[in-house]
């Protein structure tokens, strides 16, 4: 009975000290074990190697969708440290950014102030391909069941392409790319990143790359068929990434791309005066403005003539921008409104405040574009339907030369309310219409929402 009561006390005494070893050990380490949880639960998503386990190693933005890289630390040694080093993780975070338009809206030059910055991996246009493989007609669907499935289907492959993943694009291509290369993705030659060295494999001149930046076809052929695989490694190589698009109709369609953490997108709705627009569309569309250019050359509107060409735009543009500058809380901080005709007249200090809304540096190339591209012929214009070189404040308002003024009165009726919000002045008789003297365009600031 004696011995064993002594057994009881040295397995109690000898339980004490491996407690007491234990709570010491635990004590003068705790940042080292939760860093090494921590850690545990990533390691799925980023292999990164770890020389010091004491500090915490940041997340490279990865496909995936993660923000931070592993080549950056941070030591939780003080308040104060933490706090500077998440001011330098925002700061040099990856913007994404996404110009929502609509067609012959100038959405092609505000696309290269993006693409002509060097750190801004540009995309023209690829929900293109999402509409000809779902949708294989040029006009937008108006059957919701057929626009929602579009839509869906456009919001998952920008999500996509802005984490570099531009295998995605591979589904909508036709016909479907061969070993991750293709020839047929539409305008590729509209961005610098995939017309040039890597992307690009020809080798050329200095004379030759420049052509082949400044001229969409010769990318093309001096270039050959464009590999997917390099350019997602272009990709994720540089620091912001931009998007233009004409086919998303509104900015709540794109809610929960905005609202994603992961994506950090900012959101440029860009809108212009649908006089403009309607007389852009019928010198450059003109097969499908025929009846149009009828009704001005003849001064009586066809009976067939589908209205709801212009009166679509209207009414999305209406929606959209009711929505931005109600300033709902998903929006802020994602959301500026850019007029055209601002932009046309004042593009250097226009582009200032844009950059400065994105929290991107202007890069000296950008300036230079600017001035190189916005004083250009108002013939060459009107000679080349898709450039961007053009004297920029002569072309703002020259579509009131090409109206006829019953066709302004119908636009401008039908089109009031808007015309309202966004600061266009109607005009009352032709005189008026041609008095290029007096600007149609109110002077409004539209404030970023931040």
């Amino acid at each position: 009975m004696q011995c064993s009561w002594k057994s009881i006390m040295l397995l109690a005494l000898a339980s004490i000290a491996i407690q007491y070893t234990a709570i010491r050990t635990f004590s003068t380490k705790p940042l080292s074990l939760l860093y090494s949880v921590g850690l545990a639960t990533t390691s799925h998503a980023v292999n990164c190697s770890l020389k010091n386990p004491t500090k915490l190693v940041r997340l490279r933005q990865t496909p995936e969708g993660s923000d931070q890289g592993c080549n950056e630390t941070r030591t939780p040694s003080s308040s104060s440290s933490s706090s500077s080093s998440s001011d330098s993780k925002n700061a040099k975070k990856r913007t994404h950014i996404l110009i929502l338009a609509t067609t012959r809206s100038g959405s092609s030059f505000v696309g290269q102030l993006f693409n002509q910055h060097p750190e801004v991996f540009y995309l023209f246009e690829p929900l293109y391909h999402v509409q000809l493989a779902l949708l294989p007609r040029l006009s937008q669907s108006k059957n919701l069941a057929e626009r929602r499935v579009m839509l869906g289907a456009a919001r998952e492959l920008l999500r996509s392409l802005y984490h570099c993943h531009l295998s995605s694009l591979e589904s909508y291509i036709r016909p479907r790319p061969t070993n991750h290369s293709t020839d047929k993705l539409f305008r590729r030659g509209a961005s610098r990143s995939l017309c040039s060295p890597p992307v690009c494999e020809a080798h050329l001149s200095q004379e030759a790359q420049s052509l082949v930046l400044a001229d969409e076809g010769e990318c093309v052929r001096r270039c050959g068929p464009l590999n997917l695989s390099l350019a997602a490694e272009v990709c994720s190589t540089k620091r912001h990434a931009a998007i233009k698009t004409v086919r998303i109709p509104q900015i709540s369609d794109l809610r929960a791309l905005i609202q994603d953490p992961r994506l950090n997108l900012k959101v440029v709705q860009l809108v212009r005066d649908p006089r403009g627009i309607l007389a852009s569309r019928i010198e450059t569309f003109r097969d499908t403005y025929r009846l149009w250019r009828l009704w001005r050359a003849t001064g009586h509107r066809p009976h067939n003539l589908d209205l709801g060409q212009i009166n679509s735009v209207c009414e999305d543009f209406l929606r959209s921008v009711s929505t931005g500058l109600s300033h709902p809380a998903w929006l802020r901080g994602r959301y500026m409104l850019l007029r055209y005709e601002d932009l046309a007249r004042f593009p250097l200090q226009k582009t200032r405040e844009l950059y400065s809304f994105l929290g991107l540096d202007l890069d000296h190339s950008v300036e230079d574009w600017i001035i190189n591209n916005t004083r250009g012929s108002s013939d060459l214009s009107s000679r080349q339907k898709f450039t961007t070189v053009r004297d920029s404040a002569a072309n703002a308002e020259n579509w009131r030369v090409k109206l006829s003024f019953d066709m302004v009165v119908y636009t401008q009726t039908a089109c009031q309310p808007l015309l309202e919000r966004l600061g266009y002045k109607r005009v009352f008789h032709p005189r008026e219409l041609r008095n290029l003297s007096h600007s149609l365009v109110e002077d409004r600031t539209f404030f970023p929402y931040l």
